[in-house]
């Protein structure tokens, strides 16, 4: 599944060749994908001018001249492509947004498990109410790690991994931000110090940002209908790796599913 890193690669391959763009007709090949696709859609989209491409948490908005946006949210499978508006459509191709460049946004989706909503002038949409800040901002950070895990039992990468604490730490990135920090993510949350947050905040923070940094995504990437967006090489010390030596200290690598999730730790670097 696609996570920040991923998300914020697509948003800014794609907001050179939508911003500014008026988009012209929309087709829905589908009436739905994860949700049913909101008639405002088909109906008030066209004629909108996308005046920004934005993130937040792991969905993408199309923010438009009138103040209303479209809401997407790639799932586990989705792929968003610019292409020629002559570019003869797959099976997966559900949804195109032509635009005055000639071009179309076109959404793939093999699993149907992405979106395209709607979020009307004014409002914000309820997928994004009650979420946590983005971790690279400035509202992030150890202290209110600490302050919101007081008194929490559950293990502290399930925590971490609550996006009413913050958004966009997947699997991935919490098994890593863990290692890096060297605490264990079976320990309970409440039973962290506020020392140990302020390291593991900024692990988070190192690691997202130098996995954007290597989204190794070009405009060809975005462009070519045979090409899909090429995320970051990841170069992973724990995630994946169960049973391996730890690239600090040789120890194997244990595993355990943890909140439903593989899970993956050292037993003697993380405490």
């Amino acid at each position: 599944m696609p996570e920040l890193p991923e998300v914020e690669t697509t948003r800014r391959g794609l907001a050179p060749h939508l911003e500014g763009r008026r988009v012209t007709g929309v087709v829905l090949r589908r009436p739905d994908l994860r949700w049913p696709i909101p008639a405002e859609v088909g109906r008030d989209l066209p004629g909108r001018r996308i005046e920004a491409v934005r993130r937040r948490a792991k969905y993408l908005l199309l923010d438009t001249d009138a103040g209303d946006s479209a809401l997407l949210h790639l799932g586990m499978s989705g792929m968003l492509r610019v292409l020629p508006a002559d570019t003869p459509v797959g099976t997966h191709d559900h949804v195109d947004l032509a635009l005055d460049s000639g071009r179309v946004l076109r959404f793939t989706d093999p699993r149907r498990f992405g979106c395209l909503l709607w979020q009307p002038a004014g409002t914000t949409h309820e997928l994004l109410q009650g979420l946590g800040p983005e971790p690279l901002s400035g509202d992030f950070d150890g202290d209110r790690l600490y302050r919101l895990s007081r008194g929490r039992s559950a293990p502290v990468k399930t925590f971490l991994m609550d996006q009413r604490i913050v958004v966009g730490v997947g699997n991935i990135y919490a098994a890593e931000s863990l290692f890096r920090a060297g605490i264990s993510p079976l320990r309970a949350a409440g039973k962290v110090s506020r020392e140990r947050y302020v390291a593991l905040a900024g692990a988070v923070r190192e690691i997202l940002a130098y996995a954007i940094t290597r989204g190794g995504t070009t405009l060809r990437d975005f462009l070519d209908p045979d090409g899909a967006p090429g995320y970051f090489e990841q170069e992973l010390a724990v995630y994946g790796r169960g049973g391996l030596p730890c690239p600090a200290c040789g120890t194997a690598l244990r595993e355990a599913s943890i909140g439903q999730r593989a899970s993956v730790w050292c037993p003697r670097c993380q405490r």
